[in-house]
């Protein structure tokens, strides 16, 4: 893994591979060579690149390292379903990844920064504030790394989804360039319809990402329809405030043909009411998007208690009577705290009391 010292090939664009392999004194071709290993061979190790010379590969052992991230950590439901990781960084800060298992798909939620500055209530990360931005390899390496896993199995990573610790649209350059050196025909060659960034409404970014050239989805984590309530949930909605976030998510919609996804988070006797549903469908009536209705998860700490199923259900039928296209997500992952930064808050909290089952 990456000591640091020397740098995770996963970090360097097509290019930037080329023009290293060839600082090295090798021929350029080499590059697509690593290339082909690193993401359709899966490669763990520099010796497991049977297609170069011994003498590149013991080279390459000693100049950079296949991946910048390591596991520390594992939960596994109990029916096997999905899967969270803790992976530490080269500088010692750590991450989660989760993979859910669904019929025909196998999703894989990556993070882009340690911590998030948004500091939404109802999140663990939120709480547990901000360290620093990921790199594109730290953002890669967490997709990787179920590959390999996934691989043993005869099974292979069919999306990805950025929706782990951290806005990725605060972090936008590296966030793209890992879901650019994710989509590459001759990497790893996943569809641009197959990812998609959640945020929780950085306006800048959403008019960014309208202007790429992937179609890549978008998620707007919204969780209230007015602003004083979503000011109380979601803070950052005091810079964006829904008059400017819900017209930016129109103006995206018809530059991209693309709908958008809205989170809508559950919680007990706070945005649950039908008159909520009611003024919900009111502020997105007439887009082109779809309303993702999820139970908060009850490990998320805070005030956080998840609407019981009445209360989702008669929000539910609100929407469908407006005529909001929404569903209502299926619960993943809630016995092995898959929620985003509850992994690594217990990590830290039982680390420190010698407690954590290192389980990888």
């Amino acid at each position: 893994m990456n000591d640091g010292a020397r740098p995770a090939l996963t970090n360097l664009t097509f290019v930037e591979l080329q023009a290293w392999v060839v600082s090295l004194g090798e021929p350029a071709y080499r590059a697509q060579q690593i290339r082909q290993w690193l993401y359709q061979g899966l490669a763990q190790s520099f010796a497991e690149m049977t297609t170069l010379p011994l003498s590149l590969r013991q080279r390459l052992a000693e100049a950079a390292t296949i991946s910048a991230v390591q596991p520390q950590a594992s939960l596994v439901s109990p029916d096997g379903l999905t899967e969270k990781v803790l992976l530490a960084l080269p500088d010692g800060s750590t991450i989660e990844s989760v993979l859910m298992l669904y019929e025909g798909r196998q999703t894989v939620c990556v993070s882009t920064q340690v911590g998030c500055p948004i500091g939404c209530t109802f999140c663990a990360t939120g709480r547990s504030g901000y360290v620093r931005n990921l790199s594109a390899g730290e953002i890669v390496d967490q997709v990787l790394y179920f590959a390999r896993q996934l691989k043993g199995r005869g099974l292979q990573v069919t999306n990805v989804v950025v929706m782990g610790m951290g806005e990725p649209f605060l972090n936008y350059a590296a966030t793209w360039q890992a879901l650019t050196t994710l989509h590459d025909p001759k990497g790893f060659a996943l569809g641009a319809r197959h990812m998609t960034i959640s945020t929780a409404g950085i306006v800048p970014g959403i008019e960014r990402l309208a202007k790429e050239p992937l179609q890549v989805g978008l998620a707007v984590s919204l969780h209230a329809p007015n602003d004083a309530l979503r000011n109380q949930l979601v803070p950052i909605n005091r810079k964006y405030p829904l008059g400017t976030l819900i017209p930016a998510c129109q103006r995206y919609t018809e530059a991209t043909g693309r709908r958008i996804t809205f989170e809508y988070a559950l919680i007990n006797g706070v945005n649950d009411t039908p008159a909520l549903a009611r003024e919900l469908a009111k502020l997105l009536k007439g887009m082109l998007c779809h309303v993702n209705l999820i139970p908060c998860n009850p490990g998320s700490g805070g005030e956080c208690r998840p609407s019981p199923r009445q209360h989702v259900l008669a929000f539910q039928k609100q929407l469908k009577q407006a005529g909001i296209p929404n569903t209502l997500r299926v619960g993943r992952g809630i016995e092995i705290q898959a929620g985003c930064g509850e992994l690594r808050s217990r990590a830290a909290s039982e680390y420190v009391a010698g407690a954590l089952d290192v389980s990888v």
